[in-house]
């Protein structure tokens, strides 16, 4: 709610601007000296961030913020003080972060601020290199994460009510900033609260041509904020990756799930490039704000390792009898109701359903299956059910067979009221000529660290001609001392995702727009490097890297 009412306010101001606006040259910006309000010249401070009329001030100095916004959590570690310099060499003295929620409590009660998720760790650095920090603790922060950032364990009580005053929520709330925001009040202490979005474009969805900005527009409203002496925060200036799971959904029409990349249009790119609009913003914001132009950092290497041909795997169904034993149901059980994860359910991946059938016939979702079912008899692909197709037919004559369906969950939405009812798999009872199906066993394939970890070689096999999904892939990449960044396109592979020395890189799909992942350099080691792919339906002939993404155009 408070981002809400804070975005509002910022049409407002806009608004009664714009007469003042009209009255001033169209070509001549306030320049800003700023150079003495860092924080390593205001360790010490008496007075803080203030309102005076329409501007803020920092110790009693007018202070105009120049914000841009990086998340912690979509960049790797190794890489943060390189882009945090980056975006104050662009003319930047602000970086904006949010605290996803979900990320930090995965699991009922178990409450994570380490590795890559060590957000005092972030700001820290942002500090030690010459930048203020926005934080935006939450608990929903949008940022088109599953779910908006909310834990999906919140949806295993069925009259949630995310984002009120409903107690479950608030007693869930209230237990994580018990932990969070004692951390937060450490830092900047009395002061008011800025939250400002200015958005350079939006995040692409698979099977849709990919988002684009217009460089001129952009600017040509930074300088009418600029002569409004209006502080801003660019929403993204590096945009990252929605690593592993992380990526949620948006509803316009249709439902539609974000893909991997979260560049975003970003002024740095997935990778941490430099793009042509980032040399514009730094000549502008520089000539305003009287900081000299430092040298660029240099730009992070990038490296084509050699095509991998020499694949093995193992199907899904192989491994199926090695997992941690299923769960039965007289009925469907969505993903968040499964008695896993210590009763926190289960949040992404996969999960398989099985029942027995005698005949075929109409097999009917009737809106119950979310997002993607694929539907086998026995071994045998049948089709697909989700949000376009309730419906598929089941050929089979009489006798006893396996019904198989295997759903995704393709990510929450990220906002808008359907979001109390974002649960995923079956939700509730499917059909076979009009009659529910019962007796189901569940399989949980949350495809986490632990999942991959598994001690399984004696199921690996060379590929074959006649290899299939849903199985798994598995190849070693070899590296020299010094890993380095490089994009791996999937040529040929049909829909599925990436595993990186048991980390989950994220998901590909052929539909497009992004064709190939980023994957940084040090999330790689020395020596043998384990790929492993789970392809849903048809693998490819090898596994490609090269040194330039492409994410749509």
């Amino acid at each position: 709610m408070r981002t809400f009412l804070v975005r509002l306010a910022y049409i407002l101001c806009l608004s009664s601007a714009l007469p003042v606006m009209a009255q001033r040259g169209q070509d001549r910006w306030p320049r800003i000296n700023q150079t003495h309000l860092t924080p390593s010249l205001l360790k010490t401070r008496r007075v803080g961030l203030k309102v005076k009329g329409s501007s803020f001030t920092l110790e009693g100095s007018t202070f105009q913020i120049l914000a841009g916004t990086i998340h912690y959590f979509r960049v790797p570690r190794e890489y943060w003080r390189d882009r945090l310099l980056k975006l104050k060499a662009c003319g930047f003295n602000t970086v904006t972060t949010h605290i996803p929620w979900n990320l930090h409590e995965p699991v009922i009660g178990h409450i994570y601020f380490s590795g890559n998720l060590d957000f005092m760790s972030f700001i820290s650095t942002a500090s030690e290199v010459g930048l203020w920090v926005i934080v935006c603790p939450g608990p929903y922060i949008g940022c088109d994460l599953d779910l908006g950032g909310l834990p999906s364990w919140l949806l295993r009580d069925p009259n949630m009510r995310l984002r009120t005053t409903y107690k479950g929520f608030q007693k869930a709330v209230n237990r994580y900033f018990d932990q969070l925001i004692p951390r937060i009040e450490l830092l900047q202490g009395r002061g008011p609260v800025l939250i400002m979005v200015y958005t350079a474009s939006g995040f692409d969805t698979w099977g849709r041509i990919r988002r684009s900005q217009d460089a001129q527009v952009l600017m040509k409203d930074v300088r009418e904020m600029f002569k409004l002496r209006f502080s801003l925060n660019f929403y993204m200036f590096h945009g990252g990756t929605n690593f592993g799971f992380m990526g949620g959904a948006e509803s316009l029409d249709v439902y539609l799930p974000a893909v991997t990349s979260y560049d975003y249009g970003a002024l740095l790119s997935e990778d941490g490039d430099y793009t042509p609009e980032y040399y514009v913003f730094q000549e502008f914001l520089h000539s305003v704000t009287g900081v000299p132009t430092t040298s660029p950092l240099e730009r992070v290497s990038k490296v084509v390792y050699k095509s991998l041909t020499r694949l093995n795997f193992m199907t899904l169904w192989e491994i199926l009898p090695l997992l941690d034993r299923p769960i039965t149901s007289a009925k469907p059980v969505s993903m968040e109701w499964l008695s896993v994860n210590q009763g926190s359910g289960q949040s992404s991946g996969y999960i398989l359903y099985e029942t027995t059938i005698y005949r075929g016939g109409l097999l009917t979702s009737k809106g119950h299956l979310q997002d993607r079912g694929q539907v086998f008899l026995n071994e045998k692909f049948v089709g697909i059910l989700d949000h376009f197709t309730d419906r598929l037919n089941i050929e089979a004559s009489r006798g006893t067979y396996l019904l198989r369906i295997l759903v995704e969950n393709q990510g929450r939405l990220a906002n808008g009221p359907r979001i109390n009812t974002e649960r995923k798999g079956l939700t509730g009872d499917i059909y076979l000529n009009n009659s529910p199906l019962k007796r189901f066993t569940i399989y949980s394939l949350e495809m986490q660290t632990l999942f991959l970890e598994r001690k399984l070689p004696s199921l690996w096999k060379p590929v074959t001609k006649e290899a299939r999904g849903p199985a798994f892939f598995l190849a070693f990449l070899r590296v020299g001392d010094f890993p380095q960044d490089t994009f791996i396109k999937l040529e040929g592979w049909k829909k599925g995702v990436v595993f990186i020395n048991g980390r989950i890189l994220g998901r590909y799909w052929d539909v497009g727009p992004q064709k190939t992942l980023y994957l940084p350099g040090p999330w790689l080691q020395p020596g043998s490097n384990e790929i492993i792919l789970f392809e849903e339906q048809a693998p490819g002939q090898q596994i490609q890297f090269v040194k330039h993404p492409f994410l749509g155009y």
